[in-house]
């Protein structure tokens, strides 16, 4: 009776671990804090970090600087992200607010249903993926799996897990304050993966209080094919001066 009992508390806790262990639906914003339809698209944005089982990264882009207003997150290397999206896409050119969701699909951030329609989507289609590990600040390891054809890239995103308040005081935008969440600091490429067990070394966080996403994706803003985050490590003690003996 005992033992039957056990057995049927295994199986019923087999369903729950394989969900825990579901990777996260990966959603890409792309938007400008010069561009007048992002302030819109922030607050629904917003919510979506809030949702479990999301991952919802905000990159900023520069190329709506020129209307007045120099976006204070933006870094060059998120508008070339963005537009490796463009082929895989069909699109002709990359435009803000944008959302891309797992590398697979993207739609604008001010049409909510269509979004939802893509979440639930990807939420449903999501593959087998290779396990991954953080091993202590600097290591990353990535286990067996399937691989696209010449291997798949292996991204590091490091984002401000806190809401950042920013005011834009010209363009489009001016006078208006912006939350903004989970804002993208950092990308890096770490290497290659090819379906087989690899180590990959991170470089140090260039601020403190970051959140890390590592990212296996298909080359060329192909889909991404597993992820999975690692809260931010405590901050780093204050080096304390040292006074020599008299």
């Amino acid at each position: 009776m005992i033992r039957a009992l056990l057995a049927s508390l295994c199986l019923l806790t087999v369903p729950a671990v394989a969900a825990a262990a579901k990777p996260p639906v990966v959603v890409e914003f792309y938007t400008a804090q010069g561009c007048a339809a992002c302030a819109e698209a922030n607050t629904f944005v917003n919510e979506l970090a809030d949702r479990p089982g999301v991952v919802a990264l905000t990159f900023a882009v520069d190329y709506w600087d020129y209307l007045g207003w120099e976006d204070t997150f933006a870094l060059p290397e998120f508008a070339e992200r963005q537009k490796a999206y463009l082929t895989p896409m069909s699109l002709r050119e990359p435009y803000t607010p944008q959302l891309v969701i797992n590398g697979a699909s993207e739609a604008s951030a001010v049409e909510p249903e269509k979004v939802e329609a893509l979440l639930e989507a990807a939420a449903r289609t999501q593959r087998p993926a290779p396990d991954i590990q953080f091993i202590g600040p600097r290591r990353v390891d990535v286990g067996s799996g399937p691989a696209p054809r010449g291997g798949a890239e292996v991204w590091l995103v490091r984002y401000d897990p806190k809401p950042r308040e920013v005011v834009v005081r010209k363009g489009e935008n001016r006078g208006q304050t912006l939350e903004q969440r989970n804002v993208v600091r950092e990308i890096v490429r770490l290497g290659r993966w090819r379906g087989r067990p690899t180590a990959y070394t991170a470089p140090e966080a260039k601020e403190d209080g970051l959140e890390t996403l590592l990212i296996v994706q298909a080359p060329a803003g192909g889909r991404i094919l597993a992820a999975k985050s690692q809260t931010a490590p405590p901050p780093r003690p204050p080096v304390m001066a040292q006074t020599a003996a008299r």
